[in-house]
């Protein structure tokens, strides 16, 4: 139990929540945040915290190469959030920029690390990440992960409710991308077992592939998930830990290099291990709903994905 775990975006909405989530672990035994701002303050705060990770800031890209050394983990919530009528895309000539900066100097001071993107687009912002690694020669795919969980948290969460449930025991896969159209639940392999008719199916699936704007749009203006989205990285971050540390059996879903579809990168369930990826565990049996939906998603992502891997190869 000693991850050393590096947040690059430590100050931002996301960044601080998860900054706690990852304090209050007993997994975590150094926590580096860094950010252009504001990360002295966070890192103090933080620091009273009596919990045993020491906690360090770093401040601007000339510290960034210290905060990365000798770090397992390296989180990256950093980039603008989502205002209300924004598309995920929208954000992608910002933070495609910071996720390319960020990845290029963790490729040199931390290549052997496992690297959790959640700045969006995510369906592009691997796809730039595995160039930016491929560019300094350290590419692993299976130490690469797109976090998607925040879909599958809202899918146990709405599935719960709806069915009278204790969310903490309901678990759907949802696999795809993480955008709209592109993220597909899958229901029908959910434990325990539930079903919906279909109008209620559509409008949960629906419901699933929206909520982010559905934050967006209740914030008004004042940013969009973080709270959630803090949660479901920090969950991400465990699981990764727990499997490093040789738990067995840690199944997570994830954004990632794939040979599953025709799709280059698509989420499924991932078997964790020590090195990443022990194991791709597909998408399983599906319902023809959901192979419609999974049909319908390909030109979206493999479009996002080129976008983001022609931006890498121009990135300087």
């Amino acid at each position: 139990n000693n991850a050393k775990v590096a947040v690059l975006g430590a100050s931002g909405g996301i960044g601080q929540p998860l900054s706690l989530l990852l304090k209050n672990s007993p997994l975590v035994s150094r926590l580096s945040l860094y950010d252009i701002a504001h990360t002295p303050g966070v890192a103090a705060d933080l620091s009273h915290i009596e919990t045993r990770a020491n906690v360090k800031g770093f401040l601007g890209p000339e510290q960034l190469p210290e905060c990365l050394k000798g770090n397992d983990v390296v989180v990256i919530p950093a980039g603008v959030p989502r205002k209300p009528g924004m598309t995920r895309d929208d954000l992608f000539n910002t933070n495609a920029s910071i996720v390319a900066t960020l990845t290029s100097a963790c490729a040199k001071h931390c290549p052997e690390a496992m690297i959790c993107i959640i700045s969006n687009p995510v369906n592009s912002t691997i796809p730039i990440t595995s160039e930016v690694f491929k560019k300094h020669g350290v590419y692993n795919p299976n130490r690469i992960f797109g976090v998607t969980t925040l879909d599958i948290v809202r899918a146990n969460a709405f599935v719960a409710e709806l069915k009278g449930l204790d969310p903490a025991r309901v678990s759907v896969p949802v696999i795809g991308g993480h955008a709209g159209k592109t993220i597909i639940p899958l229901i029908s392999q959910c434990t325990p077992k539930v079903d919906f008719p279909q109008d209620q199916l559509e409008k949960l699936t629906g419901r699933i592939q929206e909520a982010g704007t559905e934050v967006v749009k209740a914030k008004a203006g004042a940013g969009s998930a973080t709270l959630s989205m803090a949660y479901a990285g920090a969950r991400f971050v465990f699981s990764l830990v727990d499997a490093m540390n040789g738990k067995e059996g840690v199944i997570e879903c994830a954004f990632v290099r794939s040979e599953e579809t025709e799709s280059p990168y698509f989420s499924t369930p991932l078997l964790l291990g020590k090195n990443g990826i022990e194991k791709n565990l597909g998408i399983g049996k599906i319902t023809p709903f959901e192979e419609k939906m999974v049909a319908e998603a390909m030109s979206e992502l493999k479009a996002s994905i080129k976008k983001g891997e022609e931006f890498a190869k121009n990135f300087k």
